[in-house]
C-alpha cells in the first residue's frame, strides 16, 4: 500500500494527461481553425466534422477530408498549416483557456510523476505547455509523432507509463475523448473524464467537470497502487 504524499495521492500512482480538452479547453478553437483552413481550399466541413475531429490524429482527419490517397508530404504540409494558424489564432487567449483549475492541481500534485500523452503534433504541445506556463510539472511529454499508432490505440498510454517507470494499471489518466478513454481503458489504466468536450463520457472512474470538482480530491485520495 502507498504511502500518502502531503497532496493526499499514495506513493507509486502517477498521472496523465491529455492534452486538448484536459490542460486547455481547445476543441471550440481547434473546430473553428479546421473550418477557417477546409474553406481557404474550397472544402466545406461536414455537418458532423466535429465529431469526426475530437480525440484524433491530424493525418487521419487530413486524409479523411482531402483524400485517403493524398501523398504523406502533402498529409504533413496540411496538418502543418493548420496547425499555424490554430498557434496563431490561440497565442493571445491561450492562458483564459486553460482548463479551471488546472495549474493549482498541478502545483498540489507537482511531487507526483506527472506525463502528457496527446495525439497533438510536438509543435502544439511544446506551445501550448510553454506558453500556458505548466511544461515544468510534467516529467514526461509523449506526442502522436512518437508513437506508430494513434489513440484509441493503446500504445501512446504504454509508452508514457513506461518512461515515468510505472506499471499502467498505477497511472491515472485524464481525459476528454472517447477514443482517449478507450486508449486509456486498453492500457490498463484508471481514468477521470474531464466533460469539456462531451456532456457525458462511458467507461471512467470519475466524471468531473474541470479540477475544481470538490469529488477528485476525495476520489484521489482513496486510490492505491496495484503490487
Amino acid at each position: 500500500m502507498g504511502v500518502l504524499s502531503d497532496c493526499g495521492l499514495a506513493s507509486g500512482l502517477g498521472l496523465v494527461f491529455d492534452l486538448d480538452g484536459v490542460i486547455v479547453d481547445s476543441n471550440p478553437i481547434h473546430s473553428a481553425v479546421w473550418r477557417i483552413y477546409l474553406a481557404r481550399h474550397g472544402v466545406a466541413a461536414a455537418e458532423d466534422f466535429d465529431q469526426k475531429m475530437f480525440g484524433r490524429r491530424n493525418d487521419e482527419i487530413v486524409r479523411e477530408v482531402f483524400g485517403a490517397d493524398l501523398d504523406p508530404a502533402e498529409v504533413f504540409r496540411h496538418g502543418a498549416a493548420k496547425e499555424a494558424l490554430y498557434r496563431e489564432m490561440m497565442r493571445p487567449v491561450l492562458k483564459e483557456h486553460l482548463v479551471p483549475g488546472l495549474a493549482p492541481f498541478l502545483e498540489r500534485h507537482r511531487n507526483v510523476p506527472a506525463g502528457v500523452a496527446t495525439n497533438a503534433e510536438p509543435a502544439n504541445a511544446d506551445f501550448v505547455l510553454g506558453t500556458g506556463g505548466v511544461g515544468r510539472y510534467f516529467r514526461v511529454v509523449v506526442n502522436g509523432a512518437q508513437v506508430s499508432r494513434p489513440k484509441p490505440d493503446p500504445e501512446i498510454y504504454l509508452r508514457t507509463a513506461e518512461l515515468l517507470h510505472l506499471p499502467p494499471a498505477n497511472c491515472i489518466v485524464f481525459e476528454d475523448s472517447r477514443t482517449g478513454v478507450e486508449a486509456a481503458r486498453a492500457a490498463g489504466a484508471r481514468v477521470v473524464g474531464l466533460r469539456t468536450t462531451h456532456d457525458r463520457l462511458p467507461n471512467v472512474d470519475l466524471s468531473i467537470r474541470d479540477f475544481l470538482d470538490p469529488e477528485l480530491e476525495l476520489w484521489l485520495s482513496v486510490q492505491r497502487p496495484v503490487a
